[in-house]
């Protein structure tokens, strides 16, 4: 029996996720003009994904063209002291709320992807109608599905005796049983701040970067995770007596 130094590893099992996914949805129901997406389409950044029916958004936009002429004729007639104070602030109030109204429709109408990444999910048609209802397996409600799998991310559940060892930027090996010669290697990014009290453990966010996209979101992998060195008994193997 003697004291010696020996490595600490841990290992978990986890699943493979999207580092992010979101259900693209308008603000409110409505007719779906245009898709311009199908699954499994890469898309870029602010890449337009559908477009709503725009028939309010025009009918605003001629009210807010008529409030601008108004709003200048009365500018002209403030300064020359024709019109009181009040009631050029009360047509510009009604101005600034109606431009509000067409930049928020313009913005929900016309859907664009907020990062780059694929689709992962289309749940309507050209002309359909989007009512709100859950269409997604996750029981929310969506007209498209994007997700960015490149890097990817993997949740892993750590018991608390390590949660003074764990700190941002330690690194992960990753392995997956479908890549049997293939290593990937991960970054903890995210170290949550509370313990659970049910398991009494806590989740560690691990960013992976998805070499050749070899990796796919759901896919079952093994993650080892070294803490370096710790110093405790050890005992010569065969003096370990096994029973069944």
């Amino acid at each position: 029996l003697a004291k010696t130094k020996i490595a600490r590893t841990i290992d978990y099992t986890a699943s493979v996720l999207p580092f992010e996914e979101v259900n693209m949805a308008p603000a409110t129901p409505g007719r779906i003009d245009k898709i311009y997406v199908e699954v499994g389409d890469r898309v870029n950044k602010n890449e337009k994904l559908f477009l709503m029916d725009r028939t309010q958004l025009y009918q605003l936009k001629l009210q807010m063209s008529s409030l601008t002429k108004d709003l200048s004729r009365l500018d002209t007639l403030l300064r020359t002291g024709s019109v009181k104070q009040q009631q050029y602030d009360q047509l510009k109030t009604q101005y600034d709320v109606t431009k509000t109204n067409v930049d928020f429709m313009e913005q929900n109408t016309l859907m664009k992807s907020p990062f780059a990444g694929i689709v992962t999910g289309k749940y309507f048609e050209d002309g359909e109608v989007y009512s709100g209802t859950p269409t997604t397996q996750s029981g929310r409600s969506a007209v498209i599905t994007v997700m960015q799998i490149n890097p990817l991310k993997i949740n892993v559940s750590i018991s608390e005796q390590y949660y003074p060892l764990i700190k941002k930027g330690m690194k992960a090996e990753i392995t997956a049983d479908v890549y049997k010669n293939e290593k990937f290697q991960g970054t903890v990014f995210r170290i949550s701040p509370t313990i659970n009290t049910g398991t009494r453990a806590f989740n560690v966010e691990i960013e992976l970067p998805n070499k050749n996209e070899l990796l796919k979101p759901g896919m079952f992998v093994r993650v080892s995770m070294d803490l370096g060195q710790v110093e405790t008994f050890v005992v010569p193997a065969y003096t370990v007596l096994v029973q069944e």
